[in-house]
């Protein structure tokens, strides 16, 4: 949510018949405990099973998150391999953004993180969010709400507050960089026109997208965001610098399948 600064037992026993038919007898010797775990070890299972043997022969993108999880965290426990740790990870966490998102501490606490595979995970997708905003040297045209949850989708994903930001353009609608203005506290910023518009002036940017993100993953706009477009859209007006959008950031659901929210397209876009 936005919102501007202006200045102010019981044992049952059934009882069988006899069987005219002799039961079948298993002589097959119950296996120890130490060698259940050690058939639980990666390099016992087929290969065809194991993630690092398929991304090989059938790409990375055919591997599930559990599976590349476990490809960073290389080893497991007795009992439990790196496979099984990375499907209990993503079902603690409930998707890669929440997990990107963890802690040191926070993935310690999981059975069979250590302090080196909690640094590589954090590492790995701290790499990701980097590799998102290389994208923004590329100065891509940035003229649809699309374009815009694309540049910054990923560096939105690991935030755990609302961020607000600016992205800044010139007269053909490329980038000129991304600012951030102002973060909140959970679900609550606070955005003064004078910080978003003092660094478009400076970039000599000829327009603006606001963005800003939903932690809570639904993108809708509140009352208070939509009312603080309109603000901001009324002050680009004196300064001559249009507001061309508000693109809120969220997560994708099976019934939302867009993870984003453009204010100008729901038709609030208007001073």
């Amino acid at each position: 949510m936005l919102h501007l600064l202006t200045g102010d037992s019981l044992h049952t026993h059934q009882l069988r018949k006899p069987s005219t038919v002799k039961e079948k007898v298993n002589h097959t010797y119950p296996v120890p405990a130490n060698n259940l775990a050690l058939n639980s070890r990666l390099k016992d299972q087929p290969t065809t099973e194991r993630p690092r043997e398929r991304l090989v022969h059938c790409g990375a993108a055919a591997l599930s998150a559990a599976e590349l999880i476990a490809i960073l965290l290389r080893t497991g426990l007795p009992g439990m391999n790196a496979l099984e740790i990375g499907k209990q990870l993503v079902q603690k966490f409930g998707s890669l953004s929440a997990l990107g998102r963890a802690s040191l501490d926070e993935l310690q606490c999981m059975r069979g993180i250590g302090r080196n595979q909690a640094i590589t995970l954090v590492a790995a997708f701290t790499i990701a969010s980097k590799m998102a905003e290389e994208m923004q040297q590329d100065f891509p045209l940035l003229d649809n709400p699309e374009a815009i949850a694309d540049l910054l989708r990923e560096q939105n994903r690991l935030m755990n507050v609302e961020t607000f930001q600016i992205v800044l353009l010139n007269t053909r609608r490329r980038l000129i960089r991304v600012e951030q203005v102002s973060q909140g506290i959970l679900d609550t910023i606070l955005v003064h026109p004078r910080e978003v518009f003092t660094s478009a002036i400076a970039a000599r940017a000829s327009a603006v997208v606001l963005v800003h993100n939903h932690p809570s993953g639904d993108p809708s706009p509140s009352e208070a965001d939509i009312k603080v477009t309109r603000d901001l859209i009324r002050a680009g007006e004196l300064m001559k610098i249009s507001v061309l959008d508000h693109v809120i950031l969220g997560h994708a659901t099976v019934d939302r399948p867009k993870d984003y929210a453009s204010l100008k397209e729901l038709g609030y876009f208007y001073a």
